[in-house]
């Protein structure tokens, strides 16, 4: 209670002016300048904001490559996997200078995946999805089609 009537009261004595002096001196005690404030002369305080415009425009670049960069991955995996294009990606890339390549690591992936697509279409590959069959199951499924051929033969042939 007493600390809202003694904030009440300092607000009411500061409205009428009798507190109120030290802020303005203050305010005026502050330089304009720019430069003062930061403690630089003039020259050094436009060099430094030439260093921060420019460091700024390094980040703005790099990171339009990187966003350049993670377009153009799915770009390429929805050209694997034949999913719609998107106009979002293909405007990021176009942005960055059209210059954007997959990152290395990224690169070696594709490449391992390529690999292993390659010799699971060749006959190789085929020869080895062979391997991992369940013979038994070919070799019933097999029966089973040759006997209904057989039938279906002697329903059609009277001299079988």
């Amino acid at each position: 209670m007493a600390f809202l009537m003694k904030s009440m009261l300092s607000n009411q004595v500061k409205n009428l002016g009798l507190g109120g002096g030290g802020e303005e001196s203050k305010e005026e005690s502050t330089p304009s300048d720019p430069a003062a404030a930061a403690g630089m002369t003039r020259e050094e305080y436009e060099e430094y904001q030439k260093q921060v415009v420019e460091e700024k425009m390094e980040r703005d670049a790099a990171f339009a490559q990187k966003k350049a960069e993670r377009a153009c991955l799915r770009v390429h995996l929805r050209e694997k996997y034949r999913l719609p294009k998107s106009e979002l990606d293909e405007n990021q890339i176009q942005m960055a200078g059209d210059d954007v390549d997959l990152p290395e690591d990224l690169q070696k992936m594709v490449a391992e995946d390529q690999v292993e697509e390659e010799d699971k279409d060749s006959i190789l590959g085929q020869l080895q999805n062979i391997q991992n069959m369940d013979m038994d199951a070919i070799k019933e499924k097999a029966q089973a089609t040759f006997t209904e051929m057989k039938q279906a033969a002697e329903q059609k042939c009277s001299v079988m």
